[in-house]
């Protein structure tokens, strides 16, 4: 990749890493869904899949350059199309959110089967607790293909990390790949767990407000001043996720 900058290859090769990981744990739904990463500087560039493989065949080198708009900016370098209709979601949040320089979107078992809820998310285990009253909700208007709906997505995201895609998925937001898919292997995780304890039959207990918040604050930092969720939890989980890519699945480096 001669004509990448180093920012960019190192761009390239974490997100091709997230592909990988969702890949890995099995949060793909074939070819579909999108991962995507703002690029720096004022072109409004972003990297995304190439529309057609799976997320275990995605490479550093065959992300797809595209513009706000979804359309790539470098076809010469790409033989691979892609699917700007699945980018309206994706360039709503770059647009409005300069911290989501990454967004990740699943179609999870456990996360469509929760977006299906009407209660959405459960306070029901400490994995849940890190979205209490963090979690933003939009209702389904059908495939995301008009202009419009994205002003809506946007505001009922608002400021949170993650929200649920009612009737149709889960969504995370990053400032870093690392981070959306932490958030993402956590939101899913939490959606798992409640699925499986509502098909149980038993009673649900639920912790009070006040402890729901208290460890919401301390899972994301807040109640100690900094993300230490993020800023020392995360990264070396990340550095663990990154060693096992490079022993199971090193090419995603290439």
């Amino acid at each position: 990749m001669p004509t990448a900058s180093a920012e960019e290859l190192r761009l390239r090769r974490e997100l091709a890493a997230v592909y990988r990981l969702v890949a890995h744990f099995r949060m793909t739904d074939l070819i579909f869904t999108h991962i995507s990463i703002r690029l720096p500087g004022p072109e409004h560039h972003f990297l995304i899949n190439p529309y057609g493989l799976l997320f275990e065949e995605i490479t550093a080198s065959n992300l797809v350059k595209i513009d706000l708009s979804g359309h790539p900016v470098e076809p010469e370098r790409s033989p691979h199309p892609v699917n700007p209709a699945g980018f309206v979601i994706h360039s709503a949040i770059h647009a409005a959110r300069p911290d989501a320089r990454c967004v990740l979107h699943t179609h999870t078992k456990a996360g469509c089967a929760v977006a299906a809820q009407e209660d959405g998310l459960l306070p029901l285990n400490q994995i849940s607790l890190e979205f209490y009253g963090r979690l933003g909700y939009h209702s389904y208007e059908g495939v995301a293909l008009n202009l419009a709906e994205q002003r809506r997505l946007v505001a009922d995201l608002g400021g949170h990390p993650a929200m649920i895609l009612r009737n149709h998925g889960l969504l995370t937001v990053g400032e870093t790949p690392a981070q959306a898919f932490l958030r993402m292997y956590y939101l899913d995780k939490a959606c798992e767990i409640q699925t499986n304890a509502m098909a149980g039959g038993a009673k649900l207990v639920l912790p009070d407000p006040e402890v729901c918040e208290l460890t919401a604050r301390q899972l994301t930092g807040e109640e100690h001043g900094s993300d230490l969720q993020d800023d020392q939890a995360y990264d070396l989980a990340w550095s663990a996720l990154l060693r096992l890519l490079d022993r199971i699945a090193p090419g995603y480096r290439d």
